[in-house]
């Protein structure tokens, strides 16, 4: 294809530092000049990105399901209550913001307007597309949180009634949000949005480039691991038990996966550097893509009819010369005179 004799553009030095010559191989397609076409073209799938956040606000506002919850389950439910080391307005910075500031510092460098928009759209369906199967499932399941006996007796004072279930009597909201433990939101949210920023700069270090440069892997694996510290975090605080962390990083890094190979190749790929977009507009601006015909062409009509007729009668005079038996013992003969 003709996109490949571009390939050095997606080179781990180009990632930082611009050059001169991605101009005249095609690298460069600014906000001004493809932004608009680009955000039209996926009209729709901003459309439905506010859709997913009216359900994530629709989802953290509606009760969740109150399990059960006897007596001699609090054994289990009786940490003490804490603060969290990771607060909740913190999460939205580093999974959401953090890598938008990554993709523009490198859209400045490349001006690559398809890799901006795209990583910046897949990244933003990450998050939600997390977020909301997250909170659907802690709505649903509604399982207490280690802490729970504090939020539901904070005097220290339990109370069950006939059938042993728990008689809270502490802070509404509190009670509420002490049922929201599985899947660990914090935990899903960073490897949704940690996970796609892994992906991404795999792709663009070319980090799976078969030449065996580990220390691009320490770049790959730096995002997965805060997302991991911010999932033992939230076992530590005493706000999930570990099953909850579990399930939530797993939630967000297959959300992340799909989301990222919606939009670019796997980063183990030799084209992983650039997105499915980017390679398509090289094709369709290269210039050994014949252009189709304008219309109302009469005249190149004519000129394509008389190609096509006087191909044909070529092959029918080489097919006749084949055919004849006796045209290789006359080229013989004048070749002996």
């Amino acid at each position: 294809m003709a996109w490949r004799n571009v390939i050095s553009c997606g080179s781990f030095g180009s990632l930082f530092q611009g050059r001169e010559g991605e101009a005249q191989l095609g690298c460069r397609h600014t906000i001004r000049s493809h932004g608009a076409t680009v955000a039209r073209s996926h009209r729709h799938d901003w459309l439905i990105l506010l859709l997913l956040v009216a359900l994530e606000v629709i989802l953290n506002v509606i009760h969740p399901f109150y399990r059960f919850v006897g007596t001699d389950m609090m054994t289990d439910l009786k940490y003490p209550m804490k603060d969290n080391t990771v607060p909740i307005w913190a999460v939205p910075v580093y999974a959401v913001l953090l890598p938008i500031v990554i993709f523009l510092v490198i859209y400045f460098r490349r001006r690559d307007v398809y890799d901006l928009h795209h990583s910046i759209l897949g990244l933003l369906f990450s998050v939600l597309i997390t977020g909301v199967i997250t909170d659907a499932i802690k709505d649903a399941t509604g399982r207490p949180r280690p802490d729970f006996f504090w939020r539901c007796f904070p005097d220290g004072i339990d109370d069950f009634d006939k059938w042993g279930n728990v008689r809270c009597h502490g802070q509404a909201s509190v009670i509420r949000e002490g049922h929201k433990s599985f899947p660990s939101g914090h935990t899903s949210w960073s490897f949704a949005g940690l996970g796609f920023l892994s992906l991404y700069l795999a792709g663009k270090i070319k980090a799976f480039d078969r030449r065996g440069h580990v220390a691009k892997l320490c770049i790959v694996f730096l995002p997965l691991l805060v997302a991991s510290l911010v999932a033992v975090s939230r076992v530590d605080d005493y706000w999930h038990h570990w099953q909850d962390v579990f399930t939530g990083g797993l939630i967000g890094l297959v959300v992340a996966t799909f989301c990222y190979l919606q939009f670019f190749p796997p980063p183990y790929h030799i084209e992983g550097w650039g997105s499915y977009a980017y390679f398509r507009a090289l094709e369709e601006s290269s210039p050994t893509n014949p252009s189709p015909a304008p219309p109302n062409s009469g005249l190149n009509m004519q000129s394509m009819e008389v190609q096509v007729v006087n191909r044909q009668s070529l092959l029918h005079e080489n097919a006749s010369k084949n055919q004849d038996p006796n045209f290789y013992s006359v080229d013989l003969e004048q070749g002996r005179n």
